[in-house]
């Protein structure tokens, strides 16, 4: 995949992990919620190259049918001086800037995954992030397939992606894993899946989005159930730590949505297209909803102290405390099990259609 890369990008990234591998000899049931999630997980596997609809044709030029309000410099002087060509060209770049980063991140979450693995002191929390592994592969393999069938060309992480992933797994503390993979990427991983998911017109990102959408919604749930219950035992000094973690985390998520790596290959200075991304409307509005996740899971697992409000204030997205976490999953789980059916719908009219042709054809005989 290296001649898709956009912008040149090492092929191994090393991090020196700290903690201990913990080993649990206590075979007996653990917490009833997380073995239920567990048993989920190993019900809910799937094959992404099966349940995925792959000859879906895609234009790789208007990848996600989104309005061209969609794209931060929309309406401005850089926008207003490009060609169509150069637009359909930046569509391109823009699509392929944001699933790339989908893509980097779940390989991130896979390693995370298992890390919490070797960290986590309990069997039940072992059993599920093992459940959890394998899903993340299965992400980073379909999103890589798209990018390289059907987008044709690739980014490296963004700065603040690989900065968050590197905090959280360079921290000796087995919480952490969580906090930053199933907390803050994650969470606003599965926002930014579930804008796209609502807004794109085309069935291919539709499918991709809300198959994995089913699975982060779990993800979410285990480092909610994990850490809601180890965090009730910590010192005040223990949660302002976890706290300062959560507040840089969110400035560093949401300065990535810039994508300012786009716009070097367009020659427009990243710095000129900084304020047009935190003016724009539609950014603002993006921006506000990738903290939709993360802002009730934040406050579900008690981490919500003054400096931290304080924060969500100045990012505008305090109100998102009040969210309705659970409903919100739900309704990921639910659109999946919807799609499937309305998929095997269509299958079997498809099927029942070449029955009676067949039929038909034998009666002319």
């Amino acid at each position: 995949m290296e001649d898709l890369y956009i912008l040149p990008s090492d092929d191994d990234w090393s991090i020196d992990a700290a903690g201990a591998t913990r080993f649990n000899w206590d075979y007996e049931d653990g917490r009833e919620k997380l073995l239920a999630l567990y048993q989920k997980g190993k019900d809910k596997q799937w094959d992404a190259d099966k349940r995925i609809d792959w000859d879906l044709e895609v234009d790789p030029y208007n990848a996600l049918g989104l309005p061209d309000e969609s794209i931060a410099i929309y309406g401005t002087k850089f926008w207003n001086a490009m060609s169509e060509k150069e637009r359909a060209e930046l569509r391109r770049h823009s699509c392929s800037w944001q699933f790339s980063q989908f893509l980097h991140g779940e390989q991130g979450a896979m390693i995370t995954a298992a890390r919490i693995v070797e960290t986590v002191p309990d069997l039940d929390a072992k059993f599920y992030s093992a459940t959890q592994t394998m899903d993340e592969a299965r992400h980073a393999e379909l999103y890589s397939r798209f990018l390289r069938e059907k987008i044709g060309m690739l980014y490296p992480i963004n700065d603040q992606l690989q900065a968050l992933l590197g905090d959280t797994l360079s921290d000796s503390r087995w919480d952490m894993p969580y906090l930053g993979m199933q907390v803050l990427i994650e969470g606003l991983a599965l926002a930014a899946f579930g804008l796209l998911r609502d807004l794109t017109t085309k069935p291919l990102p539709k499918q991709i989005l809300t198959y994995v959408m089913q699975d982060e919604a779990r993800h979410v749930a285990f480092g909610r159930l994990t850490l809601r219950d180890y965090y009730k035992q910590l010192t005040d000094a223990e949660r302002r730590e976890r706290e300062d973690f959560v507040i840089e985390g969110c400035y560093l998520m949401r300065d990535r949505i810039r994508g300012a790596e786009i716009w070097q290959n367009f020659g427009i200075d990243a710095r000129e297209v900084k304020p047009l991304v935190d003016e724009s409307a539609y950014m603002q509005a993006f921006r506000k909803l990738l903290f939709s996740r993360i802002v009730p899971c934040v406050r579900d697992i008690g981490l919500w102290g003054e400096r931290l409000q304080r924060a969500y204030v100045d990012m505008g997205v305090l109100e998102m405390g009040d969210a309705n976490l659970d409903l919100l999953m739900r309704q990921d789980e639910d659109l999946a099990e919807k799609l499937d059916a309305e998929r095997f719908r269509a299958e079997e009219e498809e099927r029942k259609a070449e029955v009676h042709e067949a039929i038909a054809l034998g009666a002319e005989d």
